[in-house]
């Protein structure tokens, strides 16, 4: 997609992708051209209030590339972490951003900031909206996306439309891949995500170091100025060849492999998507991967999916939240 200054804002849409670590946004246009686009760091204290400032900063950094003002924009949409009321425009139980305790109004609090109406969504649903619409997923007519970042995040797209259930479908992050297994971040044991996500991978690291474990992470984490092992710094840590590294990152393969794999069993599909920072960074030989790992769980191995990096790469959340703004 071809980027440049914008000389109408009528009809411009704005994305902002809120992710554990990272927050993208991007300004688009009525046929999906990128106008301009932006990323911040993610606070890592303050909560909800210093999470929506954040939000308003790298959409204001990103109208500013589009030669566009907030206010002007048709809308703007927010793909988020945890429990998403599009509705009441809210988000709770988002335990991967700071300090996010109850629930909380982003999309009236954003809205004061930027002047212009705001409207929210599930993370990992509005990267996968764009997928199906823009990317990967065009005529797919059913697939499971998968994020794998800070945590591990689910959507599902059935006969060409996105499976909400009752709100919550597609958190593949939270079934359970070992019984009793490791401590996830939701509280709960042996979810996919306490194995695969980013968070809960630096957690386990840390305690490994601290008991004087060797591993080049945290010294690359330094030299990128990152306070939280980013998608990058687990990259460098990989092509440096780290031991501790590839252990973590060839544990939270496999457990991808195992929970996709049930997943597909379930459902059926013939596609699985790779999103998320770490799915992106890593690329299609994760994806490969990953695959691979699922094929001693899969009832019909003959028939195993086809499993794809997102084609929008990096930007597709920041895309998917701006399509929840209607044509205008």
């Amino acid at each position: 997609m071809a980027t440049g200054p914008a000389r109408d804002p009528r009809g411009l849409r704005g994305g902002i992708d809120l992710g554990g670590t990272k927050i993208q946004a991007v300004i688009i246009s009525r046929t999906h051209r990128i106008l301009g686009e932006a990323r911040r760091p993610t606070p890592a204290e303050g909560g909800p209030e210093a999470v929506t400032a954040a939000l308003a900063g790298t959409l204001g950094d990103a109208a500013t590339a589009a030669g566009v003002a907030p206010r002007a924009l048709a809308g703007v949409g927010v793909g988020s972490p945890g429990s998403v009321d599009a509705q009441a425009g809210t988000v709770s139980q988002a335990g991967n951003l700071p300090d996010w305790d109850g629930s909380f109004p982003l999309a009236e609090r954003l809205g004061r900031l930027v002047g212009c109406p705001v409207r929210l969504g599930n993370d990992v649903q509005v990267a996968n909206r764009a997928e199906m619409r823009l990317g990967a997923g065009r005529g797919r007519p059913s697939f499971i996306g998968v994020a794998w970042g800070t945590g591990v995040g689910g959507s599902l797209v059935l006969d060409g439309r996105l499976w909400l259930g009752r709100g919550a479908a597609g958190e593949i992050g939270h079934t359970v891949v070992v019984r009793e297994g490791a401590p996830c971040t939701c509280g709960r044991r042996g979810c996919l995500e306490a194995y695969a996500g980013r968070a809960a991978m630096e957690l386990t690291a840390r305690k490994r170091a601290d008991r004087g474990e060797k591993t080049v992470l945290f010294r690359v984490m330094k030299q990128f100025g990152r306070n939280r092992l980013t998608s990058g710094v687990w990259a460098r840590a990989l092509d440096e060849d780290d031991p501790m590294a590839h252990e973590l990152i060839d544990r939270a393969v496999g457990a991808l492999g195992t929970g996709i794999a049930s997943a597909i069993n379930l459902l059926d599909v013939g596609a699985v998507i790779i999103e998320g920072g770490l799915g992106i960074r890593l690329g299609q030989p994760y994806a490969d991967q990953i695959a691979a790992a699922m094929q001693p769980h899969l009832f019909l191995p003959q028939r195993a999916p086809e499993v794809q990096v997102a084609a929008l790469g990096d930007l597709g959340g920041a895309i998917g939240a701006a399509l929840l703004v209607g044509a205008v």
